[in-house]
């Protein structure tokens, strides 16, 4: 007669000696493999009579089963030895522990962000991230940019395989902006863009912008004029030189260039103001009416002004950078004699 309690207590013993993988597949090999001991007694019952084939397949079957069970908690058991044994012999780090080495701190830009942000919100404006990647519609369309227009030729950007093209100007998001919240409307919404650009002291292929948004009844050119002095004295907390030039931008009529006197070199010219004694810091202008109409607003009804801060410049502005290149350039070296305050 057929005795399966004696092999299922081989298989209990020979169990409790392994303590790897390798010898626990061996020993699954010697029972359940073509060739094992359990797999041969399957193979047997063609040697049995008729009458007994049944309760001879029932015991077989049942012998099987149980040292397949047995064998899948052996490998659940020293998976969780593994797991344990690791755990011991790691480093275990203690996070709440002060730092014995030297300490980071956030990007001047990053700071400079924050700062505005937090000045605008002052002043009861909404805040928005403008996207880093954008439609081509919003980038240049719904910013009375149309295909073919020259002023694309100013913003060559970077396509990519999609369809859609790295953000050129945080303006990319006025669309969205107005679209989301209507009109009236106070909103500033700063991201990062991206050109083709010749490299120098003040011009990068990659920088920050900061976006502004002022829509209402009867806004005219006298509350333009007023806010941006407004927010730059906020900023800079002191009194700056600046003046209004005419400006081209498709989405604004009139459009101007504010441009403020260089705290480098004082008005006498350096590099960074190449010369001028001007940097300029803050296109702006009142929005086109067919840019307001794109966004969902009745121009017959609002009128309202848009700027663009270049957040790259006003860093260095604040923290004495001269050299716009050293703020994407990751050199510790430099970075580190920045005073962030």
């Amino acid at each position: 007669m057929l005795d399966t309690i004696s092999i299922e207590k081989q298989v209990r013993e020979q169990l409790s000696t392994i303590n790897t993988e390798s010898d626990l597949n061996a020993l699954r090999i010697k029972y359940l493999g073509k060739a094992g001991a359990v797999s041969e007694l399957l193979k047997g019952i063609k040697d049995i009579e008729p009458s007994g084939k049944k309760a001879y397949g029932e015991m077989v079957n049942a012998l099987k089963n149980n040292v397949e069970a047995m064998i899948e908690k052996k490998t659940a058991e020293l998976a969780s030895a593994k797991i344990t044994a690791l755990l011991e012999n790691a480093k275990m780090i203690d996070l709440t522990i002060p730092s014995q080495g030297e300490m980071g701190s956030l990007h001047p830009i990053t700071v400079t962000t924050q700062k505005i942000v937090e000045i605008f919100k002052s002043m009861g404006f909404v805040f928005e991230q403008s996207n880093e990647v954008e439609t081509e519609f919003n980038n240049f369309e719904a910013v009375n940019v149309p295909k073919n227009h020259p002023a694309r030729d100013m913003q060559d950007t970077f396509y990519l395989s999609n369809g859609q093209v790295l953000s050129t100007h945080t303006s990319s998001s006025q669309n969205r902006v107005m679209k989301k919240y209507g009109a009236p409307l106070k909103a500033v919404f700063p991201g990062r863009c991206f050109r083709n650009e010749e490299l120098d002291a003040s011009h990068e292929n990659t920088f920050f912008q900061l976006e502004g948004m002022v829509m209402d009844k009867n806004i005219s050119i006298a509350n333009l004029v007023y806010f941006m002095r407004q927010m730059l004295q906020s900023v800079f907390q002191k009194d700056l030189q600046v003046r209004l030039r005419p400006g081209f931008f498709p989405f604004v009529e009139p459009g101007f260039e504010l441009d403020c006197s260089c705290i480098y070199c004082e008005g006498k010219g350096c590099k960074v103001c190449k010369q001028s004694g001007w940097i300029e810091l803050c296109p702006c202008g009142m929005i086109h009416p067919a840019v307001l109409e794109m966004g969902g607003v009745n121009p017959n009804e609002y009128q309202g002004f848009a700027f663009g801060l270049g957040l790259s410049r006003l860093a260095m502005m604040m923290y004495n950078i001269d050299d716009i290149r050293v703020m994407n350039s990751g050199n510790l070296k430099q970075l580190k004699q920045i005073k962030i305050k």
